[in-house]
């Protein structure tokens, strides 16, 4: 066998570059040469949204169109039972709506419990998340087990069981507290904070779960270094989590607005129907006390489609901050 010469080596190299260059092996591009990128059609992602809006717009479109009928006409129990036409209302339902000072303070009222109520959520929760980071594997799966049953628990059933715990007869809490005969659904400001307590039950799980998987995604030396700067939790909490979390706190606090803003179940069950002269209606549960109990189907749904705006709004921002964080990762 003979081995090539150098100046052989070098002889063949010339007699290949007169040829051109060679093709890269395996079929690949030549060098220098951009890959041409490939565009989907223009009507590829509506093609496989097409399911979900069939199936949405067969759920709400409708509804919603209904809603917005009727809360243009004069619609009360002689319409629906048709013994009377209905008449054309246009705006007037809106007007007199508008018009009474009871809606306004129901709205007020509404805001208020449902700032109160996103804001103790996300104490909690936020609270508890970060417990989570600080205890063993069993006492951290045994709270995420609790906290994932208070979640699957039904609105009903959860204010059915706050409403024995805090029975003035046989509820056990006020025994333990030794406060006799005491109503917690009498007066405005008690009832209200009852429904409170539950509303957060149900719905720290959410903003606990979410923001310790944020947590979980902090790098450990960012948190090791601020620890031995001498920060303390809290400090650490508010100058190196909360900023890095921003974007997961922004969405449960949007998600949170949402449903407490709605409640309907908890205040219907817990304040039996609204409360004592009204005093703890909010705008779900005073649209239905004019839909049905009054038979004001018309007003009823004017109040939906106020209802309908707001969170509207509240949407658009969410999917607005949505988008943003997705452009940022």
């Amino acid at each position: 066998m003979t081995v090539p010469t150098d100046s052989g080596v070098l002889e063949r190299r010339r007699v290949r570059g007169a040829h051109g260059p060679s093709r890269p092996r395996g079929g690949g591009r030549a060098p220098g040469k951009a890959l041409r990128p490939l565009h989907a059609p223009a009507g590829t992602p509506w093609l496989y949204l097409a399911p979900a809006l069939v199936v949405l717009g067969g759920l709400l479109a409708y509804p919603i169109y209904q809603l917005g009928l009727i809360s243009l006409f004069h619609y009360t129990q002689a319409q629906v039972s048709g013994g009377e036409a209905t008449t054309f209302e246009g705006l007037g339902n809106y007007a007199e709506l508008f018009r009474d000072d009871q809606f306004w303070q129901v709205l007020l009222a509404t805001v208020v419990f449902a700032a109160a109520c996103v804001i103790s959520t996300l104490a909690v929760g936020c609270t508890l998340a970060v417990l989570l980071t600080r205890i063993r594997a069993v006492p951290r799966l045994a709270l995420m087990l609790a906290a994932l049953g208070a979640w699957a628990t039904p609105a009903i059933t959860g204010s059915t069981v706050w409403l024995f715990l805090f029975d003035a007869d046989f509820g056990p809490v006020n025994r333990v507290l030794g406060l006799g005969d005491h109503s917690w659904t009498y007066g405005r400001f008690n009832a209200f904070f009852l429904v409170l307590l539950e509303v957060v039950w149900c719905s720290f799980p959410f903003v606990m779960v979410t923001v310790y998987a944020g947590i979980r995604s902090v790098p450990s030396e960012v948190l090791e270094a601020a620890a031995l700067d001498g920060a303390s939790q809290w400090r650490i909490w508010r100058s190196v989590l909360a900023p890095m979390l921003r974007p997961i706190l922004v969405v449960v606090t949007i998600q949170s607005v949402i449903w407490d803003f709605k409640v309907f179940t908890q205040i219907y069950v817990m304040t039996n129907g609204g409360g004592i002269a009204g005093q703890n209606l909010v705008l779900n549960v005073y649209a239905y006390q004019k839909a049905f109990a009054s038979s004001q189907y018309s007003l009823g749904a004017a109040i939906g489609v106020v209802m309908l705006l707001i969170l509207l709004a509240v949407t658009l921002v969410y999917l607005r901050l949505l988008r943003r964080q997705g452009e940022e990762l």
